[in-house]
């Protein structure tokens, strides 16, 4: 089970026998409608970003943390704080950087007296204490604070002091890079990255996007967002789409997509020659619930094929790295996906 995505028993019932089938696709129709809602109302804020959009509320629907990386300027903390307005979730902003510590992300105690004249500690909770923790410019911050992050990302507690601290219900994490300066950062390890469900890269708007942009962002009105899921509607809907049908043929090309990128004695020549390391079982189970929350965004009962090869690139590209060979041949990570995706036709 891919452990930073937890089942959500103690929440909802999962379906039985006895479960009507008019209730379940009552609840489906009901939830998709929400999201289809919030995608549009997201459409009206950030312009010329429709893929980022589904992708980033399909990380959510999934249950899982999301990575957007992208030049300055791209509208990522706006996307990131409307979600979180969008889908009634408490957000908190942290500005990563090298001198960050741990206990700024995740809290700390404190020695305080007492009424009784007493000395005693009590844990003051930090930002991480939320259920959409913006995490800017991730990489910024040292090995030492992006290690307290990975275990709140995993195992949705954190610990301080020996003491256990359960973070809110749900909880994700939607984190940003900047590709183009690197300069003072610390990449992240490749266990931190598989943590993250999808890698969601933002590009430059469309003419038409950015004149619609520039059209409305510089005048006197500002465009507000309402509202329209509440957080029991995300966790209602996270337990749906672990009970949605995935067709066989779509389960065996998510099996055959991933074990192909990897370059063990079974992969294909090419694979052994210009990969470094690939992508592991999260791969699977990310294409899998991902595939599934982009259907119940989309109004459809089941995942297609297609969406398999629309997320080839936001699953696979973070959780695997071509060698020197391959970038000599002037070959990157998404181009390399594309080959795979030929491979599996």
């Amino acid at each position: 089970m891919l452990s930073e995505i937890p089942s959500r028993k103690e929440t909802l019932e999962p379906m039985t026998d006895a479960t009507p089938d008019q209730d379940i696709l009552q609840q489906f129709d009901e939830i998709s409608a929400k999201f289809a809602q919030a995608r549009e109302n997201l459409g009206k804020i950030v312009f010329g970003q429709n893929e980022v959009i589904e992708l980033t509320l399909a990380t959510l629907a999934a249950g899982g943390h999301g990575l957007l990386v992208g030049a300055p300027g791209l509208a990522k903390t706006l996307l990131v704080t409307s979600v979180a307005d969008l889908l009634g979730l408490s957000e908190k902003r942290v500005q990563f950087t090298p001198d960050l510590m741990p206990g700024d992300v995740l809290g700390s105690e404190v020695l305080e007296e007492t009424s009784d004249g007493k000395r005693a500690f009590r844990f003051i909770p930090g930002p991480v204490f939320c259920q959409l923790l913006m995490a800017d410019e991730i990489n910024r911050a040292s090995p030492r604070t992006q290690s307290a992050l990975l275990q709140a990302m995993q195992e949705r507690h954190v610990t301080v002091a020996g003491a256990r601290h359960d973070l809110p219900e749900p909880f994700h994490v939607l984190a940003t890079q900047n590709p183009i300066e690197q300069e003072g950062t610390y990449p992240l390890p490749e266990a931190q990255l598989d943590r993250f469900l999808l890698q969601i890269n933002v590009t430059y708007p469309d003419l038409d996007s950015e004149r619609q942009m520039l059209a409305q962002t510089t005048g006197v009105e500002d465009v507000t967002v309402e509202p329209v899921m509440t957080r029991d509607d995300l966790i209602a809907a996270q337990a749906l789409i672990r009970q949605m049908p995935i067709g066989e043929n779509i389960v065996e090309m998510i099996l055959k997509l991933v074990r192909q990128a990897r370059p063990d004695e079974a992969a294909s020549e090419r694979v052994r020659s210009l990969v470094a390391w690939g992508p592991g079982p999260r791969a699977s189970q990310a294409f899998s619930l991902v595939a599934r929350a982009m259907a119940l965004i989309d109004g459809r009962h089941a995942p297609s094929i297609d969406d398999i090869r629309r997320l080839a690139k936001p699953v696979l590209r973070h959780r695997m790295a071509l060698n020197f060979a391959a970038r000599s041949e002037g070959l990157d990570t998404d181009q390399f996906i594309d080959e795979l995706l030929a491979g599996v036709e």
